[in-house]
């Protein structure tokens, strides 16, 4: 017979498969379908492993790819809300439960520490946070670019709203901005996005 430390740790590696079936607004690069929050994740802490030499301040990289795994996984509840029809910078009531949710899933203190790593990529404040959502934002910048403009013309989005939502990757990174604003310029430019 198991303890119940571990049932609840299997329990909840049995819950967050539900991350596959949270399908976001961008398309994998290939153009062949709708990316899922897992496939999202992963890709960002592979970006995390890859470009964290361009993080503005010194992070810790493992702290980051922890980060990025656990960021979206209150959406197994919330489901996936476009960036653009958030208010930046809030937390929601729905997130807030959700996360809470998910993370009580799991025995204290691991619980309360993945809660506090999703809370902390939320608030972007720390190096490791401001890192995170670069390279949150830059993923689906890419993927946009690739398909001409993709979810952003689909749901008319402006370049100057792209902009304004995502140039807090500047605040993780110079270099990381400097090339998505050069890929939504080139889309403005192009004619793909207003």
């Amino acid at each position: 017979m198991i303890n119940s430390e571990l049932f609840k740790q299997l329990e909840f590696i049995k819950e967050i498969d539900k991350l596959k079936l949270i399908f976001r607004k961008t398309r994998i690069f290939d153009n062949s379908r709708h990316e899922n929050d897992a496939e999202h994740s992963y890709h960002l802490a592979m970006m995390a492993v890859i470009l964290s030499g361009y993080s503005k301040e010194k992070i810790d990289v493992d702290k980051v790819v922890k980060m990025v795994l656990v960021h979206d996984l209150p959406e197994i509840y919330s489901g996936d809300i476009m960036v653009y029809n958030k208010k930046q910078g809030e937390i929601s009531k729905e997130d807030i439960k959700a996360a809470d949710k998910i993370f009580g899933m799991l025995p204290q203190p691991q619980g309360d520490e993945l809660k506090a790593l999703w809370r902390e990529f939320e608030e972007k404040k720390t190096p490791e946070a401001k890192f995170a959502a670069a390279i949150d934002r830059l993923e689906p910048i890419m993927q946009n670019h690739a398909h001409n403009g993709g979810a952003w013309v689909q749901h008319n989005i402006s370049a100057q709203r792209v902009v304004e939502v995502n140039s807090h990757i500047g605040n993780g990174s110079a270099e990381l901005w400097e090339y998505a604003e050069s890929l939504i310029k080139e889309c403005a430019t192009k004619g793909y996005i207003k």
